[in-house]
This record gives C-alpha cells, structure tokens and sequence, in this order.
C-alpha cells in the first residue's frame, strides 16, 4: 500500500496570488496572510507575483492566464463577496467559485480558494484576521501542501 500526503514546503516553487481589489481592506488582509504564509514556507520573494483584478467576477479569468503561462506551481484565488439586497451576490459568489474550481481540474495546477462569501462585513473581518484565523493564510497553506502532493504523485507515476 503506497500512502501520500503533501507538505507545505515551497522551496522551489513558484505561485502567483490573484487578489480582488473589491472589498479591498478586507482583501488586503487576505493578501498580506497569503505572503506570510508563502514566505514563512520557503518560498522566495522572487517566486510569487501578485495580480489585482477590480472584483471577485474577475478571479477565474486571471487565474485562467497565469496557470496556462506554465510559471506556477499553485494559484492562490483571494477576495471577498459580502451580501447585499439583491441576487448579485449569489451570481457573483457561484460563478466565481464554479469557474475557480474547474480551472483547478481543468488545469491541474491546485488553487488555493480564498474567496469569502459572507453575509456581512463582520464575518468576513473575522475571516481576514480576526476570531477566524486568516482565509488567505489558509488558502496559500492548502496551495502549498497540494503543489508538493502533486509532485509526489508525478514521482511515483514516473517510477
């Protein structure tokens, strides 16, 4: 029986962080845990590039781009969808989330999902550095561990 787990390890590894500017003191904060995560888990300075898009709606386009580039071994999606009085937010949250995961398995390159989906500004500050930890942390952390899983596997396919 052959058992294989992922470590956060980014020594070597490129990824990019694809950020929403919408909602951005909450975004912000999401970016800023990404980074520490990507950084205090080996991955040089040099080997993350960032892209602000103008809202969540944008998130799977960018991705799309920069993981057909062949630069990166991971993604990591950020931004905040928070509810409001109309159906926008269940089109924006959905489709944005669908389009993210197809990419994923359209690409095979693991993206770490850091799209909130609140109901108001205050769950998504306890969700950007607050009671709820960092969702961008946990996102980079999530891209990190399947980025080595996948080349484990990748390994063990070519033995």
């Amino acid at each position: 029986m052959a058992e294989y787990n992922g470590s956060p390890d980014g020594h070597g590894r490129r990824f990019c962080v694809v950020v929403s500017r919408f909602n951005e003191r909450i975004t912000r904060a999401l970016h800023d845990g990404a980074l520490d995560a990507l950084l205090k888990h080996g991955v040089a300075l040099d080997d993350i590039d960032v892209y602000w898009v103008p809202g969540a709606w944008e998130l799977p386009t960018a991705v799309r781009r920069a993981i057909a580039s062949g630069r990166y071994d991971a993604a990591i999606a950020l931004g905040a969808v928070i509810r409001g009085e109309t159906a926008h937010f269940d089109y924006i949250a959905g489709e944005s989330s669908r389009g993210l995961a197809q990419l994923a398995t359209e690409f095979e390159v693991p993206i770490g999902f850091g799209l909130l989906t609140c109901d108001d500004v205050g769950q998504a500050e306890a969700r950007a550095s607050g009671s709820h930890g960092n969702k961008g942390w946990d996102a980079a952390m999530a891209a990190l561990e399947m980025a080595d899983l996948l080349g484990r596997l990748d390994d063990a396919d070519e033995e």
